[in-house]
């Protein structure tokens, strides 16, 4: 059976600074209209280390560790397989696209990966970017060099230090990359090539990068702040268009929501900042609150929202537009460390008219992965 809704809360913060006071909470205080219901489905494990990553496609799940593993956990009919690759360095980030799968990682490197459908041999590398002839090439324009510390410099096409997430395009054509260099690449797939660089695009560690359709960069950082960056028409270099400043602490994560009406940022300052609008025109509405620690991550789908927290729990957050309001379904519990990445998926089992369900899974610094059942009743969702 699944639990019933639970409002307790663990009361363990961790590095977690004081929310901004002047942003009013959007969260409804009163108790959701109908309970959503949830249960704990399994718990993974086989890493040594946190996980740092999660990624869904199809029937499988990716997940990166500290520990220097990327391991593939499928599940097919009543049959479950764990295949694990060991890199070089501990992983960051992951993204899927189709047959392929890159990562971010420790030693300032994005690894580009072919997956298989076979489970002898589930993944094998492609490439590492920067290529070595991109590297070449970038090293005969001196000019194009530039400065990482007071006596050394670098060729532009490389991060020079952990590289903290990834993100696509629309249309998957070009990865864009941020990293605690400061730094936003930008990589064309079809040849692996850097063909762009901000190389001081925030004033501390960029943590976070999400994309929007219309090709706008948000990118979230130690700064305290939210910059959003767009080529404009006619031009060849992306500019800054946009600051966004509604936290007190450090920028942990974003998501943009399905339709993109609104940007929600993670912080270690214990909230979930909801900025409406549109790309190139976003104000902060209000913020969600309950966390007792810094949000360390964020997934959305649909009208489901999930953040992630050093309290080691996962809060559910449903969005109402019609009151502008967004309902805590839950507060998953159970991992025994923060909750350091999340991901989400639809669940493709039958509810009917009755109910919409969602798989999510969460990845802590316990080294453990939680896959957990959310039900939420058509009633709730009216």
């Amino acid at each position: 059976m699944y639990s019933p809704l639970k409002h307790t809360m663990e009361t363990t913060s961790i590095s977690a600074q004081p929310s901004l006071p002047s942003l009013p909470s959007l969260n409804n205080t009163h108790e959701s209209p109908t309970q959503a219901l949830y249960q704990c489905i399994t718990t993974l494990r086989g890493h040594s280390s946190y996980i740092s990553a999660l990624a869904v496609d199809g029937n499988s799940l990716y997940s990166g560790s500290a520990d220097r593993q990327i391991r593939i956990w499928t599940h097919t009919g009543h049959e479950s397989r764990c295949t694990t690759i060991t890199c070089e360095s501990p992983i960051k980030s992951l993204l899927i696209s189709k047959d392929t799968m890159f990562s971010s990682h420790q030693d300032h490197k994005i690894r580009v990966w072919h997956i298989y459908t076979k489970y002898t041999q589930p993944c094998r590398l492609q490439a590492v970017l920067p290529t070595a002839k991109d590297r070449i090439l970038s090293l005969l324009s001196p000019g194009k060099h530039v400065q990482v510390r007071r006596h050394k410099k670098c060729t532009w096409v490389q991060h020079v230090d952990a590289v903290s997430a990834l993100a696509f395009s629309d249309n998957r054509t070009i990865l864009y990359s941020v990293s605690w260099d400061r730094s936003l690449k930008i990589w064309q797939l079809s040849s692996n090539k850097c063909i762009e660089s901000v190389p001081r695009a925030h004033d501390d560690a960029i943590s976070a990068v999400v994309i929007s359709k219309l090709g706008f960069i948000y990118t979230g950082s130690a700064d305290t702040t939210i910059r959003v960056w767009k080529m404009q028409e006619g031009q060849k270099k992306h500019k800054l268009v946009d600051t966004l400043q509604g936290h007190r602490s450090a920028v942990n994560a974003l998501a943009l929501s399905v339709e993109e009406s609104i940007l929600y940022s993670g912080s270690c300052d214990r909230s979930v900042v909801v900025w409406g609008g549109r790309d190139g025109h976003r104000e902060a509405t209000g913020a969600l609150r309950g966390h007792t620690g810094a949000v360390l991550c964020l997934s959305v789908s649909g009208d489901l929202v999930c953040s992630g927290s050093a309290d080691r729990t996962v809060r559910m957050w449903r969005r109402r537009e019609d009151k502008g309001e967004h309902y805590c379904l839950g507060v998953l519990q159970g991992h025994g460390g923060p909750v350091k990445s999340l991901a989400m998926v639809t669940s493709d089992e039958d509810c009917g008219d009755e109910c919409s369900s969602w798989l999510v899974y969460s990845g802590s610094l316990d080294c453990d992965i939680k896959v957990w059942k959310i039900l939420v009743p058509s009633s709730e969702r009216e």
